[in-house]
């Protein structure tokens, strides 16, 4: 079942040779364990080598960490490792997903709006050369989803967009790049998210296509990868409720849907390479079963390889007794191993001397590097997106605008009260306008002076604005100028603006007819759908300092905004545009 001569492989033979007497000399217990990719709890050495030692799992994600400490594991684990790992980074925007310090080049949505597929290249070669010097040889990109329901709040900025021939064109470019550092790309996340409004860690996701509009869609940007040669592809927890129906399937997470996997991606799709799973502990796929029936189901349904166990013993147990009681079948164990060290083989890891599987430390140089960091900023100067400008209020000035109120939107970070507190994204755009020669006040939400307040007065604070009206003139006596400026990320299942309690104050940009407001999305692209009123109206894609510093040079006008927004930032809805 396996052309190990064919793409994506193109194995000579004795790269074959080797993984099938590799493969020959494995045990059951051995071939099982290759099937995992696990995720190391510790950076003791001595932890790391029992480890690899005992659990002689097939591939690794890393925990981030600073560059010297990410390779430091890597290394250890490859050099314990009998045979080679496969080594994986979530290089979705750059190789800060391989390490901290490392490049952010930017979210996908961002690189689509800069206009041009070279930066997509870019982020695919930066991707590759930073994550190659920590150790690590394949990334979990691009990510081939479909931006098609602005409320999807897993794809959101992860989207190159909503045109499937745009979307093709952005992922062969980052594979293109990643490759010129001998790493393989895995991506995701098939058979594609971004069509309901779910996200799949947290609950059932569903492609809800017609075959016919899956074809010419997700279908397209697949097929398309798969013919450039794509090694590997994650399968997300998803369903594909019409093309399962069309094949009297069950209606199952794609992971475990052999009609999914084994007959539209092997057979329709011609797809000869590595099939991992998204993580198993979402409940996207947990939903659906026992785990110990989906975790042997994943391997028997077509995965080759699952991402993460539960509880290793546990999730290991559930494979011998699958194995044992016949739903993984001694021909599709070998199978799936045969591609993982095809995998391996085809970037000639088993060449290699152990002490070889990590590249020099002294790659670590190239990790945010000034060429890097100036290739972002080019990102962010042709990405940052004027959605609206509908009365003409910039550029700003300090003569007109002088006094600015910077009202800050975000939502809240769970792990915030475990970090150091730090100057955060809000402070460096206010100190960037105060050099400009703007005054700029930092509005503090009700519900913020509440917090510092005994709860008797918090109290009394709430109930005097919710019995007192506020004049406008509150407003316009003491500003030129509003900047709403929104950082809303996913902590939960939504990326929509949570209003603080609010009556009349600056919270909610009520005010947009009565003097200059401008709204400012530093991540979310959608916010014009809770913020329908506002006249101008921004989307910069990130929060980085580079990005700040674009923007304000295009708010006094010493910049153009250049940037095109590859999604519908208007949400589809007729009063956004007004």
């Amino acid at each position: 079942m396996i052309d190990f001569k064919a793409k994506p492989f193109f194995l000579n033979d004795g790269q074959i040779e080797w993984v099938k007497e590799t493969a020959g000399k494995m045990t059951v217990e051995e071939k099982l364990q290759q099937l995992v990719i696990e995720m190391p709890k510790s950076n003791d050495e001595t932890e790391l080598k029992n480890f690899v030692k005992e659990q002689k799992f097939g591939g690794v994600r890393y925990n981030n960490a600073p560059a010297p400490a990410v390779r430091e594991q890597i290394r250890i684990l490859q050099e314990n490792s009998e045979i080679p790992l496969l080594v994986a980074s979530n290089t979705e925007a750059g190789g800060n997903g391989a390490c901290f310090g490392g490049t952010e080049v930017g979210q996908p949505v961002k690189i689509a709006a800069a206009g041009d597929k070279k930066y997509a290249y870019e982020l695919g070669r930066i991707s590759g050369i930073e994550s190659r010097a920590v150790g690590c040889n394949c990334c979990f990109a691009p990510i081939a989803d479909i931006n098609m329901n602005w409320r999807n709040p897993i794809i959101s900025v992860r989207s190159f967009g909503t045109d499937p021939e745009l979307v093709l064109n952005y992922c062969k470019e980052y594979m293109r790049g990643y490759g010129e550092s001998g790493g393989v790309c895995i991506m995701k996340h098939f058979p594609g998210d971004g069509v309901d409004e779910r996200d799949q860690h947290f609950s059932s996701s569903i492609n809800s296509l017609s075959v016919e509009e899956w074809n010419n869609s997700f279908g397209k940007v697949y097929g398309g990868m798969i013919e450039a040669g794509v090694h590997g592809i994650m399968v997300g927890h998803i369903m594909l409720p019409e093309y399962q129906k069309a094949h009297n399937a069950p209606l199952l997470p794609a992971t475990l849907s052999e009609c999914i996997l084994k007959n539209l991606l092997r057979k329709e799709l011609n797809f000869n390479g590595l099939i991992i799973t998204d993580a198993t502990h979402m409940v996207g796929l947990t939903g659906a079963m026992k785990r110990s029936e989906l975790i042997p189901e994943i391997i028997a349904s077509g995965c080759d390889m699952f991402l993460y166990t539960n509880d290793y013993e546990e999730d290991m147990q559930y494979l011998r007794d699958g194995y044992g009681r016949g739903i993984i079948t001694p021909e599709r164990l070998d199978e799936a191993v045969y591609r993982i060290l095809a995998t391996k083989a085809c970037m000639n890891l088993h060449k290699k001397k152990k002490s070889e599987r990590v590249a020099p430390a002294t790659e670590l140089e190239k990790i945010g590097c000034a060429e890097f960091r100036a290739v972002a900023d080019e990102v962010s100067d042709k990405a940052i997106t004027l959605v609206k400008n509908l009365d003409n209020v910039l550029p700003l000035d300090t003569k007109k605008h002088k006094r600015i109120l910077l009202v800050p939107q975000a939502s809240e970070n769970p792990f915030a009260m475990f970090m150091p507190k730090r100057k955060t994204h809000f402070d460096t755009f206010k100190e960037l306008l105060e050099k400009e020669g703007f005054e700029v006040t930092v509005y503090q939400s009700l519900m913020e002076r509440a917090k510092t307040l005994p709860p008797a007065e918090a109290m009394k604070s709430v109930f005097n604005v919710y019995t007192n009206k506020t004049p406008i003139t509150h407003i316009t006596d003491n500003y030129d100028a509003v900047i709403q400026v929104a950082y809303v990320i996913d902590h939960g299942t939504v990326q929509r603006i949570n209003w603080s309690l609010s009556k009349g104050t600056p919270d909610i940009p009520w005010y947009v007819h009565e003097l200059p407001t401008i709204f400012v999305s530093l991540f979310c692209p959608f916010h014009l759908a809770d913020v329908p009123q506002s006249r101008t109206y921004i989307n910069c894609y990130d929060k980085n300092d580079g990005t700040l510093s674009a923007l304000v040079d295009k708010l006094v006008g010493r910049s153009q905004f250049k940037g095109r927004s590859s999604v519908d930032a208007f949400c589809g809805m007729i009063d956004t545009r007004l």
